[in-house]
């Protein structure tokens, strides 16, 4: 079983930059590929970014393209998404997610076994 927590994220205006932590705890965390999603009020919960094991590939939806960035350090079992040139429409609660897809980038909920509670990100216009 792996536990993960989300942290970092808050209110921004537009413009601004957040960088979102995800920290894993009970089984080992280096054999999961990781990802981030959110949902916006009202939606379904989408794909953000995925970054395999080795932290070697890395994947994003092409609505933060160029404006986030995910790594990995798993020396420290923390996944990162860092935000830069925030909008309004990426106001959402993100989550982070362990697949056991080691070598591959997942996009869908299906292909992810792990959790965390989520983070609200709010930015302002």
């Amino acid at each position: 079983q792996v536990q993960l927590v989300e942290s970092g994220g808050g209110l921004v205006q537009a413009g601004g930059s957040l960088r979102l932590s995800c920290a894993a705890s009970g089984r080992t965390f280096s054999p999961y590929s990781m990802g981030w999603f959110r949902q916006a009020p009202g939606k379904e919960r989408e794909f953000v970014a995925a970054i395999t094991w080795s932290g070697g590939s890395t994947y994003y939806a092409n609505s933060v393209k160029g404006r986030f960035t995910i790594s990995r350090d798993n020396a420290k079992n923390t996944v990162y998404l860092q935000m830069n040139n925030l909008k309004p429409e990426d106001t959402a609660v993100y989550y982070c997610a362990g697949s056991p897809r080691t070598f591959y980038i997942s996009i869908r909920e299906q292909q992810y076994d792990y959790w965390g509670q989520g983070t609200q990100v709010t930015v302002s216009s």
